[in-house]
């Protein structure tokens, strides 16, 4: 149950006893220890700390007031200063609660004041959330969130309407600037373009009233109206003089007699059409200035002009209209004292910064047509591809923060943006039908939790103990309440900090009964882990004690279930010093294996020297050293090493005792005896006799000790004696590898056990000694393989490999029949039979499958074969088959399908 309630775990609960009934409000101090104690539930008469904890945690989560706090801690900080902690921490969050309202409430009138103010000013707004956020108001709750946000709206409109005074005025300039390039160029130019200029002028004064309308005008910073104003002077002088010039170009045009417009270019272009000649007009001369102050002013405009120039060659729009101000205020100042080149140059670079801002406006128009086409296709998909509230949500703030970013620096087109919120407003009916299905979803999963915490609280009055002593099963049950909790839908985070606490109450209280059995559990585990170290730590080690021990711990396991991390800590520390008491017994015994007999240093050292005969690559070493293994297993290098140690100790005997000191004849009959005993054979050790041990009760032939038994070449019934020995055909192995027992001999079934260090050595021996004859084996077959294609290629019969390299299914005749058919020389070939044909039939003996091209070849051959009775098979004429190949011309295809083909008969 930790795992379902950790903050109450290992608390011990009382029996359920009646709660008596306490009113929420007291007018009156309680000072009575009694009352005090039926007010908390039961907290003074605890009979543990535990226990007072947490019935003071129960009380304090039905929210108390605050008398009834301060009463409670007053006399519960005399007996308990834990529990009255609890207590304390929650006067002092009651107090921080109160002046958390009272500071709301101060800092919310104040924002009040500010908002209804017609003239609001930024820096007051903005410091009014930086001085209540300092003074530790409470700015995430209500009413001060909404206030923030009011606040927040408030100063984003001034911004805005500022940021917008400066686009009019950067837009007045582009005005001015687009008339006088047109003043630069032919009347008739001026004229074609006078109608959209005169929609743009129109759009821009319309805009400027729009500001001065808006209700957020007044709290605009006293700068930005005159900027305003000049801006609009300014254009309306220069558009009335442009019309006004047109007008008399229009006019000259045609009526000769009328007067040339004011304007140089346009009236030398009407002289021009006269036909009356151009008036060189000659320019000043400027009057004579300092030098000094000449490069300066040159200096200055120069570096104007080339970061104009920088800013509009990388395409900076904003940048790009601050340089040209910047250009057009070093003009005003010292265009007297520069001279014409550089003046003319920094009039071209301005002209390219007035086309630059047109280019990006264009650049932005279309920008804000792709936003558009993209709102207004979120609802023109197909059913299949339809976009869901979420996605739908996530796509619309993303458009919207888009459009945000593409407004910024540039000219507002509000007929886009009509469109654009149109279509956003008209997806966004999705979002808020998602909306409404979440909020349904979240109040139904409300419910659903609500009467979870019910059924828990109805479960545990009527279960404060488990069914039969099922403890699991009871623990089951509580699981699944926690299941079914985790998978009680999406509520919000406000419904769940509600729900939160009241489940944890609920799921504690119907715990309680198995955390109370658990506390005992734990005490009788760590009883037992002691008794298991108490065990470990005698130099005896009792088996049947252990073993009592731990069937009680598995019984106790069995009864109590505990949470799995903490009851496989406890088993861990159980088992640890049991493992420990084995393992030293453990080492003890390999200790008194580790000293090797004589039959085990025999059996290493054949392992030994078999290891080096596998690492030499020789197979011949390699069997011999399995045979001198073989033999010290069976015992009898170890016999012949006794037998030579017998045999070397009786010469010496014999050596002790002086001819001289011998009788005549004793040495005669010595010498006599010399030759005989030379030729003797070497004593064998007998075998000594099995001892029995048991023999069977029963009358069946062979089984009593007065019957003989049965024939040895006769065999046995089923259900004859077990341990006869089971030998193959001739004495060979059977199938499983067991050969005749009886004809081992007598030192292999006497010999004693070996150690546990020669037994690995010598079976990792001799696992390594197969592998390395297999692997020569392989090795020797692909180089006969490889020697024998090479002689066919090069038709020379002494590269053939010998009979040996061959293998046992290539015979002597076969071979001769191959260096024939190598030479040139093979004239017994069937009749017939061709190459091809040949190689297929010994494709079919190998049983390997034939190229796609040929299997057509194949198959007719199978059937020809059907229809000849008395032929022999493929299989049996296979090393005929493959001279008639050898006899005719060498191909890498037919090679190849003779090596897999010759590869696989050799390994049958």
């Amino acid at each position: 149950m930790q795992s379902i309630n950790s903050e109450n775990s290992g608390l011990f609960y009382p029996s359920p006893r009646p709660e008596p009934t306490v009113t929420s409000s007291h007018s009156a101090k309680h000072t009575d220890i009694s009352q005090l104690d039926a007010l908390t539930k039961g907290a003074f008469s605890a009979p543990t700390a535990g226990e007072r904890a947490a019935r003071v945690r129960d009380w304090l989560a039905g929210k108390p007031s605050s008398e009834e706090l301060a009463e409670v801690f007053k006399e519960l900080s005399v007996k308990d200063k834990g529990a009255a902690k609890l207590v304390r921490e929650r006067l002092d969050e009651v107090r921080r609660s109160k002046g958390q309202e009272a500071m709301a409430a101060e800092w919310a009138a104040k924002a009040q004041a500010l908002l209804a103010i017609t003239k609001l000013n930024i820096a007051d707004a903005l410091a009014w959330q930086r001085d209540a956020a300092k003074a530790g108001a409470p700015l995430s709750k209500e009413p001060l969130a909404t206030l923030k946000l009011e606040l927040a709206e408030r100063v984003r409109g001034i911004e805005d309407l500022q940021h917008q005074v400066q686009v009019q005025r950067e837009a007045a300039v582009l005005l001015a600037q687009r008339i006088e390039v047109l003043s630069t160029k032919s009347w008739k130019d001026a004229e074609v373009a006078l109608d959209s200029l005169k929609v743009d002028v129109e759009h821009w004064q319309a805009q400027a009233s729009a500001l001065l309308s808006n209700p957020g005008w007044a709290s605009v910073d006293a700068k930005f109206p005159p900027l305003l104003d000049a801006s609009r002077a300014q254009l309306l002088v220069v558009w009335d003089a442009f019309q006004g010039a047109l007008a008399q170009a229009v006019a000259a045009a045609n009526d000769p007699s009328s007067a040339l417009p004011p304007v140089p270019v346009w009236a030398d272009e009407l002289r021009v059409a006269r036909g009356v000649p151009v008036e060189v007009v000659s320019k000043p001369s400027k009057p004579q200035v300092d030098p000094e102050v000449r490069a300066q002013a040159t200096q200055s405009v120069k570096e104007a002009l080339s970061k104009l120039e920088s800013e509009v060659g990388e395409g900076h729009g904003k940048a790009s209209a601050g340089a040209a101000a910047a250009l057009r205020q070093a003009l005003k100042e010292f265009g007297k004292l520069i001279d014409s080149s550089l003046e003319n140059q920094a009039h071209a670079a301005l002209a390219a910064a007035g086309e630059l801002e047109g280019w990006q406006r264009w650049r932005a128009d279309q920008l804000r047509e792709e936003l558009v086409a993209k709102a207004e296709g979120l609802l023109k998909r197909p059913e299949g591809q339809a976009i869901g509230g979420r996605k739908m949500q996530e796509n619309l703030r993303t458009l919207r923060e888009q459009w945000k970013q593409t407004d910024q620096g540039g000219v507002p087109n509000h007929a886009l943006w009509k469109r654009f919120d149109e279509a956003c407003n008209e997806a966004h009916k999705v979002v808020e039908a998602w909306l409404e299905k979440v909020k349904a979803e979240a109040a139904e999963h409300k419910a659903q939790r609500l009467a979870l915490i019910e059924e828990v609280n109805a479960w545990a009055e009527q279960n404060r103990t488990a069914l039969d002593d099922d403890w699991k099963g009871f623990n089951r049950i509580l699981h699944q309440f926690g299941d079914r909790w985790r998978e009680g839908g999406h509520v919000g985070e406000k419904v769940f900090a509600e729900l939160q606490p009241l489940w944890k109450q609920a799921i504690a209280n119907a715990a309680a009964p198995l955390e109370a059995l658990q506390a005992q559990s734990l005490l009788r585990r760590q009883a037992m882990i002691e008794e298991a170290k108490v065990l470990g730590a005698a130099p005896v080690l009792r088996v049947d004690a252990v073993k009592a021990l731990q069937q009680r711990w598995q019984a106790e396991a069995h009864t109590v279930p505990m949470d799995r991390r903490q009851e496989q800590k406890l088993w861990d520390a159980f088992r640890k010093p049991i493992d420990d008491a084995f393992n030293r017994k453990t080492q003890e015994r390999e200790k008194a294996q580790s000293t090797l007999n004589a039959r085990d240093r025999v059996v290493l050292e054949a392992a030994k020297a078999l290891e080096a005969a596998n690492a030499s690559g020789d197979a011949q070493a390699i069997r011999a050293a399995m045979a001198a293994l073989d033999a010290a297993l069976s015992g009898q290098a170890l016999a012949q090493e006794e037998v030579k140690q017998a045999g070397a100790q009786e010469d010496a005997a014999k050596e002790a005792v002086a001819p001289e000191a011998q009788p005549a004849e004793a040495q005669a009959n010595e010498g006599e005896a010399a030759e005989p005993a030379a030729t003797a054979p070497a004593p064998v050790v007998a075998p000594k006799p099995k001892p029995v041990v048991a023999v069977r009760g029963d009358d069946r032939p062979g089984m009593k000790k007065e019957a003989p038994a049965a024939p040895a070449g006769r065999a046995g019934k089923w259900n004859d004696r077990k341990d006869a020995p089971r030998a193959g055909r001739d004495g060979k192995p059977d199938a499983r590898g067991r050969g005749d027992e009886r004809a081992r001999p007598a030192a292999w079934q006497e010999a004693p056990r070996l150690g546990d260090a020669a037994f690995r050595a010598q079976r990792e021996a001799l696992e390594h000694a197969q592998l390395a004859l297999k692997k020569l084996a392989a090795q020797a077959h692909g180089e006969a393989l490889s020697q024998l294609l090479t002689a066919w290629e090069k038709r020379d019969a002494a590269l053939l490999p010998n009979a040996q390299e061959l293998g046992p299914k290539v015979t002597s005749a076969t071979r001769s029949v191959w260096q024939q058919a190598l030479g040139g020389q093979f004239k017994a070939a069937p009749k017939g039979v061709t190459p091809a044909e040949a190689l297929l039939r010994l494709e079919m003996a190998a049983e390997v499958p034939t190229p796609a091209e040929h299997l057509s070849a194949r198959r007719m051959l199978q059937l020809q074969l059907l229809t000849r009775r008395n032929d022999p098979a493929p299989a049996q004429t296979w090393g005929q088959d493959t001279a008639v190949i050898f006899s005719g011309a060498y191909n890498a295809e037919d090679a190849r399908r003779l090596q897999n083909a010759v590869k696989a008969l050799l390994k049958r």
